[in-house]
């Protein structure tokens, strides 16, 4: 990815755990390291198809001129946040916000926090087997929507499905979302929680019905088992009414723990489905 680079813009601004240096204010220093692919612009020798480091050094004068926080950590995370939002052909940025007057009463250049920060790639599956069905899952992607550190970037087509695991229930409408976000993947299971909510889930029953399930299927590469969350989802494999709408959305992607693309594991759980079906065909008949 390549880089343009802001080092050291000094700023004079209010921020601080003493009330003398939210009064009186101080000298900071802000690097900012802008990562996007910047070929075309280098190419075709265009501002519009590249970032502006003009326009992004008043963002951060004025962002940090303009506030008063306690902390640097919060000087670095909002300002990592509205650079990202103000300017979309930023991939990610590393803030650096060094205080050269840190209040300590010892000798030293500088205290500084150090921030990595950018869009993450996830993908959702989402379904619903109560009230009206695509009503449910249409309303839950707009909900997403709204929300400016989430950006829908595809969308599967709605299909219907047999249930899975329980299948005493009515049959669902499934589908899959391609998403890019600033949210951590806990901070994403918060959201779709909250959205989940509005649209009247009840967790009662274990793969039981449900007016609107989501669930993260993949977040960037990343491999995790905490106890609330397993990525890439644990199942994912097995799940024909999962895999069919992300084959739809990306089918060359790459599960990062078995190494297959969707594509393949698609076509694995329907060979399965085929020799389940023959051998329950030949059951009947013996």
């Amino acid at each position: 990815m390549d880089c343009i680079k802001i080092v050291d813009l000094e700023i004079f601004g209010n921020h601080g755990l003493l009330r003398e240096e939210n009064a009186l204010g101080q000298k900071f220093l802000i690097s900012a390291n802008l990562y996007l692919d910047t070929r075309r612009a280098g190419i075709c020798d265009v501002m519009e198809f590249s970032v502006d480091y003009n326009e992004v050094c008043h963002l951060i004068y004025d962002y940090v001129k303009g506030n008063t926080y306690n902390l640097i950590e919060t000087v670095s995370e909002e300002l990592a946040e509205e650079i990202l939002l103000s300017f979309p052909l930023l991939e990610k940025v590393d803030i650096e916000v060094k205080k050269p007057w840190a209040p300590i009463g010892l000798p030293l250049s500088y205290v500084s926090v150090n921030i990595s920060r950018g869009w993450h790639t996830a993908y959702l599956s989402v379904g619903s087997n109560m009230g009206d069905k695509e009503k449910n899952l249409n309303g839950a992607m707009d909900e997403l929507s709204k929300d400016m550190l989430i950006r829908i970037v595809k969308k599967s087509k709605l299909c219907e499905t047999k249930p899975y695991g329980y299948e005493e229930q009515d049959d669902f409408v499934n589908g899959a979302i391609e998403i890019k976000t600033l949210y951590t993947p806990e901070e994403l299971l918060d959201k779709i929680h909250d959205v989940e909510k509005m649209f009247g889930r009840v967790r009662d029953v274990h793969w039981g019905p449900r007016t609107l399930d989501i669930d993260i299927i993949m977040y960037d590469s990343l491999v995790m088992n905490s106890e609330r969350l397993t990525i890439p989802h644990a199942d994912m494999h097995n799940r024909k009414f999962v895999l069919k709408p992300l084959a739809e959305i990306n089918e060359q992607l790459v599960h990062p723990v078995f190494g297959k693309t969707v594509g393949q594991m698609l076509t694995e759980v329907q060979a399965e489905q085929i020799v389940n079906c023959d051998s329950s065909a030949r059951e009947r008949l013996a």
